[in-house]
């Protein structure tokens, strides 16, 4: 019975949608903030949704600033700046806004921005309790406003930051940097792109994909996987090819953090993989994870017979399993012009051997539903950037 044996979190204050970015006033107000620190990439900072919210909250009293020094993969060096604006600023809160690397260096900036001096944002690295490091009545409070439909950062216990020094991705975890409240508004989504809505729609799909195939003990977090993984094969399409699709475009955002509730149950070998990957070749963690996607369906394929037919079964496929469901990604892949490859993003089997030693280490590989050795992780690696599925 030891495989029943479960911790169960769920998320936010979650408020849905169009227009309801009119409620992060009363929202930092509600958590007790006088003084945000808006914490967003250098893309969405010029834009005028960011400059429309700073103002709505300076003209609700609130004293409002903006940091947005971070990468498209934020690094430590981001986090540590940021923290200085924090108390440079003498701000008590924070509006994490933006896509993933938004969203997780907020988290960050507010996890260790009051905490005691030499504590290390390394020393948080998800691994055994190394999260009780950490004061949880220093970490600033967190609304969340996010603008892309993937990483679902807005309603999870953990930040995805690169180690520079060590060319590694770290997931930083404390169940206290969950944002207190999340406004999905899809109006904020407007405005993608159809490439971002395509990489940042399967990296949702995968985090729904992975916890679906986690051998952990989480009904209700298979309940969520799956719907969210409906609501993808519905509207992920539609907010692609039509970003003004405001239906669409709402429930890709509800998928992503049905997709980041989720994965409490735990990720996998696309997670495992994807990360190493982004440290090294700094590339798009979404579109990663939708390269990699059918390879490690097909390498887990011994160990997920049975979830895949009920997915099948639950995605109207023929013949529902797991040969359904992986052409079911194909498919979808490729009417969103995802690669087939991850030579076509540049990436070659030159450190093969690092990137099955970097993924066996990465926390996401714990939970895959086959336990993969180094040798087996690069084999999956080679096959994706050889394309043979």
């Amino acid at each position: 019975m030891d495989h029943f044996t479960m911790g169960w979190n769920y998320p936010s204050n979650i408020l849905t949608g169009a227009g309801r970015i009119r409620d992060l006033p009363a929202a930092c107000k509600a958590l007790g903030m006088g003084a945000p620190l808006l914490v967003t990439d250098p893309g969405l900072a010029a834009l005028p949704m960011v400059q429309a919210c700073v103002q709505a909250c300076q003209d609700a009293g609130l004293r409002t600033a903006v940091f947005s020094q971070i990468k498209g993969n934020p690094t430590g060096r981001n986090v540590l700046d940021g923290i200085d604006a924090f108390r440079n600023g003498s701000h008590d809160g924070v509006i994490a806004f933006g896509g993933g690397s938004g969203l997780d260096a907020a988290k960050a900036v507010a996890l260790m921005a009051n905490q005691r001096e030499g504590l290390s944002l390394w020393s948080l690295e998800d691994i055994g309790d190394n999260w009780k490091n950490a004061d949880p009545r220093a970490i600033a409070p967190i609304v969340a406003v996010p603008t892309t439909a993937g990483t679902g950062s807005e309603v999870g216990r953990a930040s995805v930051i690169t180690d520079e020094a060590e060319h590694v991705k770290r997931i930083i975890f404390h169940p206290g940097m969950v944002p207190a409240t999340v406004i999905l508004d899809p109006e904020l989504s407007v405005g993608l792109p159809p490439t971002v809505t395509a990489a940042t729609g399967m990296d949702a799909l995968s985090h729904c994909m992975e916890a679906w195939c986690s051998p952990l003990y989480h009904p209700m977090a298979e309940g969520i996987a799956v719907e969210g993984m409906r609501r993808i094969d519905l509207y992920l399409q539609r907010a692609y090819s039509d970003g003004t699709d405001l239906e669409a475009r709402m429930n890709m955002l509800v998928a992503s953090s049905m997709g980041a509730t989720a994965f409490q149950r735990g990720l996998g070998a696309m997670h495992a993989l994807a990360h190493p990957l982004g440290a090294l070749y700094d590339a798009h963690h979404g579109t990663l994870n939708a390269v990699l996607m059918p390879y490690v369906l097909r390498a887990n394929e011994r160990a997920i017979g049975e979830p895949m037919v009920r997915l099948g079964r639950y995605l109207n496929l023929d013949q529902p399993g797991t040969a359904a469901v992986i052409e079911w990604v194909l498919g979808l892949r490729q009417r969103l012009g995802i690669p087939h490859t991850l030579a076509e993003l540049g990436i070659d089997t030159r450190q093969a051997d690092k990137v099955g030693r970097m993924a066996v280490a990465d926390p996401s590989s714990g939970t895959n539903p086959v336990a993969f050795d180094a040798d087996e992780y690069r084999d999956i690696f080679v096959a994706a950037v050889e394309g043979r599925l």
